[in-house]
């Protein structure tokens, strides 16, 4: 555990000691350089459009998510409200009532012998 921390610790130093390298990317620091005064707008031109673009993935996932759902739920409203509430039917499984639940596709069929 020990050895661990002293690890980690030397990797936070070395990142932090050539932190100031990593400046960015030699196009935007040579344009930064070039704009002089507005070179605050432009970093923040960038800043704010790499936010962007790391958010969009993120938004439409979530977006998609949140209709599936909502169109889930909505389904299992509509299916509740069709079983009218039946006094054997089972909360969770709309379609099932005590009685099937007892029923199962492994339980034998008697058959006729022959």
């Amino acid at each position: 555990m020990r050895s661990r921390v002293i690890i980690w610790s030397i990797l936070l130093i070395a990142c932090l000691s050539i932190s100031s390298d990593a400046l960015g990317c030699p196009t935007c620091k040579d344009g930064l350089a070039a704009a002089g005064s507005e070179g605050a707008n432009i970093a923040r031109g960038y800043f704010y459009s790499i936010l962007l673009m790391i958010a969009m993935p993120f938004t439409l996932a979530g977006s998609f998510g949140l209709y599936v759902w909502r169109e889930t739920r909505r389904q299992q409203q509509a299916n509740n409200c069709d079983n009218g509430g039946d006094e054997g039917s089972v909360p969770d499984m709309p379609n099932a009532t005590e009685e099937s639940l007892g029923r199962s596709h492994e339980t034998p069929i008697s058959t006729a012998a022959t």
